[in-house]
């Protein structure tokens, strides 16, 4: 595959200067000591603007647990985070680090980063400009983002906002495969290079924030854009698709919207109707099987992702499958509680003789998600054998707060942070640390 390259991560040009060597991402560190100013999301600390965003949705609080709430007791999401205290950076000394790389490929395209944007879903409840904003931030920066299956806004809308960037599609797959058909050749049409399937998510797990609030804005027809605008799917409920650049109003208020129902407000009607259609179409309680896989292999001609794999059994069927990159991921902690942590299924599917060869070889791209905070997340996923990794809440968090501007500020924090650990820790690129644990990094008893 020709490479394509998303701009260089040349660190050349930019003088020293007190705190940080040269750099395109640890500069950033630097505009903000020469600006003499906090931060725009009043910290990089992302416990911090997790904080802010909740105090942002304070009259909103079931849109902020949306995103914040977890699985059953939480027990994943705690896993998910004690899992990358047990691996530990071994730093290196006296090596000329200096001029740094983090630029990595993927699929044949030379991105700035490994940082990939994951697919957050109803963004539209947590900023008025919703995915749009999101979108924005990854095309200013070069970043590669994932457009969510449920998200707020038209496929359209997002490709438009993000204009030549790299991006990708996630499915939520539909029951009828003409609906899924047309959603395949949206995205395509789009530019949309890489199609993602979530195969952890066929049904909504137990989510005891949502359930306590009854809290879920899909049956608003909030978060259903992408179905609302498609023409396959509204043509089977009697409808002309919504235009590209229709948007729920923000902020959403479900007790306004039950009670525009209750008062049989036609249009409210509709979108109740519309959302309980798309209900019985997409995450169901259908369960997929790897025969299945074979239709979306047939009718996508781009790198076919799977995003949920968290055994290697199943790393391996992917490989057998034909599919071309696997997320080791369990939708951070959202749908099974008491799971295996997604760094350890890391470290256990890159054990695997087939996975390793079938890596090495550019048959599979092994991707990591869930648990994803800071740059020494980054470095440790890196070490065990991810190739790229999925940055989820805090991007959310850091939307809530600040929209655009928001999301890139928390994408150059992070990466900031990634490109000093990795220059402090003794090494110049990605490729040094790139599937090294146990060289680049230790494994401790905790």
């Amino acid at each position: 595959m020709a490479t394509d390259s998303v701009g260089t991560d040349a660190a050349n040009a930019a003088p020293k200067a007190y705190g940080s060597a040269p750099g395109r991402w640890s500069g950033y560190m630097r505009e903000i000591f020469a600006s003499r100013q906090p931060p725009l999301l009043g910290s990089v600390d992302p416990d911090k603007i997790e904080a802010a965003a909740r105090e942002k949705l304070k009259d909103s609080p079931g849109s902020f647990n949306f995103v914040f709430g977890n699985a059953g007791s939480g027990e994943t999401y705690r896993n998910n985070r004690k899992a990358f205290g047990r691996w530990q950076i071994v730093p290196r000394m006296l090596r000329d680090v200096t001029h740094r790389t983090i630029e990595t490929t993927l699929f044949g395209v030379i991105h700035p980063s490994p940082l990939i944007i994951a697919p957050i879903g109803a963004q539209g409840i947590l900023h008025a400009d919703g995915e749009l904003g999101t979108a924005r931030a990854a095309a200013k920066l070069g970043i590669p983002m994932i457009l969510s299956g449920a998200a707020s806004r038209s496929m359209e809308a997002v490709a438009q906002a993000n204009g030549e960037s790299h991006r990708w599609y996630q499915l939520y797959w539909p029951v009828n495969d003409e609906i899924t058909l047309s959603l395949l050749s949206r995205a395509k049409q789009n530019g949309y290079s890489a199609l993602v399937v979530t195969v952890d998510t066929m049904a909504i797990g137990w989510r005891p924030y949502d359930v306590d609030s009854a809290f879920l804005p899909f049956i608003h027809s909030v978060g259903i854009q992408v179905a609302l605008s498609d023409p396959a799917f509204m043509r089977a409920c009697g409808h002309e698709p919504f235009a590209h650049d229709d948007v729920p109003e923000f902020p959403y208020d479900p007790a306004k919207f039950d009670q525009l129902h209750a008062q049989g407000d036609a249009k409210t009607k509709r979108a109740v109707e519309l959302a309980a259609a798309w209900g019985q179409q997409a995450v169901n309680g259908m369960f997929r099987t790897w025969e299945d896989m074979r239709f979306l292999r047939k009718n996508w001609e781009g790198p076919l992702i799977i995003k949920g794999i968290v055994s290697v059994e199943d790393a391996e069927l992917a490989i057998d499958n034909a599919i071309d990159g696997i997320i080791v991921s369990n939708h951070g902690g959202r749908q099974v509680d008491g799971s295996i942590s997604t760094l350890l299924a890391l470290e256990r599917i890159m054990q695997s003789p087939k996975v390793k060869a079938a890596q090495a070889s550019g048959k599979l791209t092994v991707l990591f998600d869930s648990g994803i905070r800071s740059g020494a997340d980054m470095f440790r996923a890196i070490a065990l054998g991810a190739q790229g990794v999925l940055l989820g809440r805090t991007y959310a968090y850091a939307l809530t707060v600040a929209g655009q501007a928001g999301v890139e500020a928390h994408i150059k924090s992070i990466l900031a942070d990634f490109e000093l650990s990795l220059g402090l820790s003794g090494y110049r690129s990605v490729e040094e640390i790139w599937g090294k644990a146990g060289e680049v990094t230790i494994k401790v008893e905790q």
